[in-house]
């Protein structure tokens, strides 16, 4: 393995990608730093532990801490996420910008312009929301140190400029590093919280602080934690092999083709993104609850917006509910965009490919679209799977507080109403994130050494294979 690892240094140019891809990610950590001019940091962290199991945590996760300190880059890439899922459903719902992804690399820049455009758009928005509650907000001291009128524009201008920054360094890592750009800043953010949250579980496991939680249930709940990540890594793995054959065909005095392949199609094709949408678009409402429309009374304290922000907190049903539809919902939009059965059955035409006992042209279409159909929900199950199980270990889903029928799960288990109360930090969403990230950047790094004809990581193997058919 050490062998292996040492073979990426070799290379020179992937040797400049490793070492300009760690480079720009210390950048961003640098940023994680440096201050919003004028805030209480102190009052700040009281605010947020305050509501630590709000959906700010979400928020908070995706901009890897920043936003708990305010930090520059405290928006994190939440607005580009945001821009970019706006601008594919508009290639689906638009025609002229439909057209105009079709166009190739020229029209792919335009929508990449505009995606840029519309991200420093959405975070003039998020910041000035953020910058107004900040300001109305009390909490026993004011949370901004300097006047309301000097701090709102200096955050806008400051947040919204981390924010172009740190698009820029997501799109010069996907163009000039290892892996793709956005997907491992919010890595970054993720695993530079992961000896935190070990040394917060070994000390409420010395102190006792669960109660019940003797060591061996610690034990327990580590195993739990491994079998995850394995269980993760298998998915993620998983492929279905459709089989191809190629009939053969003389070209001059040669004969061609007759062999036989497969189409592998990913059980989980969208990876982490399904999840990343989701969040981001559940967690919208949150940067508005706390901002004062209605005179001194905060959005969230309204006798119409509040009950509707408070059955949209995580833990609530509406909440879980709309989560997991998210998360169907952008697994099949996501891989509509990326993976087109038309493409594929005319590229297999074209080159004289066939799946057995199917038919070439729409009908071979029509059954790839239908195998791409069925993987596709069990890839969203287990998403769905993988999100919900730091839900139930952290404050369970509040089936008690739905109307008229709540009072029937009085008689469940309390693990199910209230969790199990363990609060991990390196659980469900993010290790999802982190495991899926560091997946995808391993094969690439391992599709570079095998490209310069070096041995890649997997044993016995020069590339990251199913784990089997399906």
């Amino acid at each position: 393995m050490f062998e292996k690892i040492l073979n990426i240094f070799r290379i020179p140019d992937l040797r400049k990608r490793v070492f300009f891809t760690l480079g720009l990610l210390a950048v961003y950590r640098l940023g994680a730093h440096i201050p919003t001019p004028g805030i209480n940091a102190e009052m700040l962290a009281q605010f947020f532990n305050a509501n630590s199991g709000s959906a700010l945590g979400l928020v908070d996760l995706f901009s890897g801490g920043n936003l708990r300190k305010l930090t520059i880059f405290a928006l994190g890439i939440m607005p580009y996420i945001t821009a970019s899922i706006i601008f594919q459903l508009l290639t689906v719902i638009y025609e002229p910008l439909a057209k105009l992804q079709k166009e190739g690399e020229l029209g792919r820049r335009k929508i990449t312009q505009w995606t840029r455009y519309v991200t420093v758009l959405l975070a003039i928005v998020q910041s000035f929301a953020i910058a107004l509650t900040l300001t109305s907000t009390s909490t026993g001291a004011p949370m901004v140190t300097i006047s309301k009128f000097a701090f709102i524009p200096m955050c806008v201008l400051t947040l919204t400029t981390g924010t172009a920054f740190i698009m820029w360094l997501g799109e010069q890592i996907t163009e000039r590093g290892i892996g793709n750009g956005m997907s491992l800043l919010i890595f970054t953010g993720i695993v530079v919280g992961l000896p935190k949250g070990i040394d917060e579980l070994y000390q409420k496991a010395s102190t006792n602080a669960w109660g019940a939680f003797t060591p061996i249930a610690i034990v327990i709940l580590i195993a739990m934690m491994i079998a995850v990540v394995a269980f993760i890594i298998f998915v993620e793995r998983s492929e279905r092999r459709i089989p191809v054959q190629y009939a053969k065909r003389i070209v001059g005095r040669k004969m061609m083709g007759g062999q036989s392949t497969h189409l592998p199609l990913k059980v989980n094709s969208g990876g982490v993104m399904p999840v990343i949408f989701a969040s981001s678009i559940l967690s919208a409402p949150l940067l508005f609850s706390g901002m004062s429309f209605f005179g001194s009374e905060k959005l969230s304290d309204t006798k119409f917006f509040g009950p509707i922000l408070r059955s949209i907190a995580p833990g609530e049903p509406l909440y879980e509910l709309a989560y997991m539809a998210a998360i169907i919902f952008f697994a099949y939009f996501y891989i509509s965009i990326v993976f087109r059965p038309d493409d594929i059955a005319d590229n297999m035409r074209k080159y004289g490919g066939f799946i057995p006992g199917i038919r070439p042209g729409k009908r071979t279409s029509d059954f790839i679209n239908d195998v791409l159909t069925r993987i596709t929900l069990v890839g969203a199950i287990y998403l769905i799977i993988i999100s919900l199980v730091p839900t139930f270990l952290i404050s369970g889903i509040h089936f008690n507080h739905l109307p008229l029928i709540g009072g029937v799960f009085d008689h469940f288990p309390t693990w199910v109403t209230n969790g199990l109360g363990v609060n991990f930090y390196f659980g469900g969403t993010s290790l999802l994130i982190v495991v899926g990230v560091a997946m995808d950047t391993v094969q690439q790094i391992e599709s570079q050494l095998i490209m310069r004809h070096y041995d890649g990581f997997s044993p016995k193997s020069g590339r990251i294979k199913g784990r089997r058919s399906w």
